[in-house]
């Protein structure tokens, strides 16, 4: 289960890092070549993103890697089959990242169920309320399958408690509003945010949007158990290439 992998390593680190790519870009030779590098510089679990046109909680940065992704000819079927040659070849946790609308055409069931035979351990759809997202929920359950949720700053108690009863595995705590890839800043405000999201879930937290270096690490532990850094190594990769990936994550611890 990838909470119980979670709490486990939680014993070994003060604060866990969860990178985020876009399957596809550069390339998914580049793609492949990304992950062993996060994976190696000891990233502890890992998003891949599905490319999709219409990526509406993804800011600039996430959407042209999206786009580029699209125009290189990356399907959803070659996404599945690379999934499972990683999940085969690395030994840590990797989630998909998608929207509904890719679950939706390809058949909900049929499609967790083609996540489960890959190796994958779970998924964030963002634009998938778990009031509206009943069949998915059932379908990732039985399949042994954690689906994460979303809090924001704006999503009260009340809210966070009833998102609590359908979230597994852990709650992704978007750190501001609006997309990835802006600035946020990290103070006594995100620190009050997330003891708020920490009294009404029983889940470890993770937090994304905004994460770039080792100071917003440091302000995050003690705070949260996982911090996502996804628009920041995309960047990288777009402006030095594959090979500035180890250097980048190893300096966040």
């Amino acid at each position: 289960m990838l909470e119980s992998y979670i709490r486990k390593r939680l014993t070994e680190k003060p604060i866990l890092l969860m990178t985020h790519i876009v399957l596809g870009y550069p390339s998914l030779e580049d793609s492949f070549n990304i992950i062993r590098a996060m994976v190696e510089a000891g990233v502890d679990l890992m998003e891949l993103q599905i490319p999709f046109s219409e990526p509406i909680a993804d800011g600039p940065v996430i959407l042209s890697a999206n786009q580029k992704s699209l125009s290189a000819g990356t399907r959803v079927a070659q996404c599945l089959d690379f999934t499972r040659e990683i999940t085969r070849t690395f030994d840590i946790p990797f989630l998909f990242m998608t929207y509904y609308n890719i679950l939706f055409k390809y058949g909900v069931e049929k499609f967790v169920s083609r996540m489960a035979e890959t190796g994958l351990k779970g998924a964030i759809v963002p634009d998938l309320p778990p009031e509206e997202g009943k069949d998915y929920q059932s379908a990732m359950v039985q399949k042994g399958l954690s689906p994460i949720y979303i809090f924001s700053p704006t999503t009260t108690a009340s809210r966070m408690q009833y998102i609590n009863g359908f979230a597994k595995g852990f709650v992704y705590c978007v750190a501001r509003k609006g997309v990835t890839g802006e600035a946020t800043t990290f103070s006594e405000s995100l620190g009050d945010y997330l003891l708020r999201c920490r009294e009404n879930t029983h889940l470890p937290l993770a937090v994304g949007f905004g994460v770039k270096d080792k100071s917003d690490i440091d302000f995050l532990t003690g705070n949260a158990d996982i911090a996502v850094i996804g628009s920041e190594t995309i960047r990288l990769v777009e402006e030095k290439g594959v090979s500035a990936v180890s250097g980048f994550i190893r300096g966040l611890r």
